[in-house]
């Protein structure tokens, strides 16, 4: 049996010894970045979300009443459902482009302007964060609203109609990231097994049925997560309507999204204990439709 040899008193230990080994991937570091921008910011919004302002008395403790209120409140209400009708809408067209888009670039009769097509269908918005969160998309919201404003001085008394105004915001986020999302799901298509395209050609699969019989479960956990992004980033939607408010704001108030509403309620009505209470409740939702679109994205069969 062999027996581990006992270090000697006065033998010096070694500096690499001495140093604490990160090899084995200590968690401590993340938890503590996870801690600081993550957890400790919804931690502050819930406790502010307890209080409430009063002209007489100051700040006071309320409980859950900001939150009684938010759930009844007609302007948030009105901003959700806007959202909402902006996600069944534009999510599927700009999936669907994108997914059609990233077909037509891995086919075989597109093989040889692939490099062209994937050159020429990327878009300003960084490969970031989805929906209104990269500052390129702000600068595609800029020219889309300088464009507009350029057009109605000469034509149109009117830069932007009301009911206009959810469908230029989705036309804008569309192509803002089709691009984006024509990227994952063409990478996702590149490590597809060659040899389920071999075994479905000998089974004499056309195209079509290759398409939805191979390539399309093959990267469902891609469409999944596209998915799932694209509708985070439209409960999040921001940056679009915000720029576009300066264009038309009698088109476009300040509950027209939730986000909007909260960041006028904080910045501009200096109610910031009810703008947290609706952040909080709004990520809640968020994260309950995220969280259902994914369990029913991965169920099998």
């Amino acid at each position: 049996m062999l027996r581990q040899r006992r270090r000697p008193a006065h033998e010096p230990v070694s500096a690499s010894a001495r140093r604490p080994s990160w090899a084995g991937g200590s968690p401590h570091p993340f938890v503590a970045v996870f801690g600081l921008v993550f957890l400790a910011p919804i931690g502050y919004a819930g406790y502010l979300s307890l209080f409430r302002d009063r002209l007489v008395g100051g700040t006071s403790f309320v409980g859950l009443d900001n939150y009684g209120e938010a759930l009844t409140d007609p302007r948030f209400w009105d901003g959700l459902t806007r959202v909402g009708l902006f996600l069944l809408v534009q999510v599927p067209v700009m999936l669907g482009i994108a997914l059609l888009a990233a077909l037509a670039i891995d086919s075989g009769s597109t093989a040889r302007r692939s490099s062209a097509s994937r050159s020429s269908s990327r878009t300003p918005c960084p490969p970031s964060w989805p929906a209104s969160s990269g500052a390129s998309c702000t600068a595609t919201s800029s020219a889309w609203s300088a464009t507009s404003t350029t057009r109605s001085m000469s034509h149109s008394p009117t830069p932007l109609s009301p009911s206009l105004a959810l469908a230029s915001i989705g036309n804008i986020v569309t192509w803002e990231f089709v691009g984006y999302n024509m990227l994952i799901f063409y990478s996702a298509l590149k490590v597809v097994p060659r040899s389920l395209y071999e075994a479905a050609a000998i089974d004499g699969a056309g195209e079509w049925r290759v398409v939805t019989s191979v390539k399309l479960p093959a990267i469902r956990s891609a469409l999944v997560i596209a998915t799932i992004f694209s509708i985070i980033g439209s409960f999040q939607l921001f940056n679009e309507p915000s720029i576009l408010q300066k264009l038309a704001p009698n088109a476009i108030t300040s509950d027209f999204t939730p986000n909007l509403y909260t960041y006028s309620l904080s910045f501009s009505g200096q109610q910031h204990n009810y703008a947290a209470t609706v952040a909080i409740v709004m990520g809640v939702i968020t994260a309950i439709i995220a969280y259902a679109v994914q369990l029913r994205g991965m169920r099998k069969g």
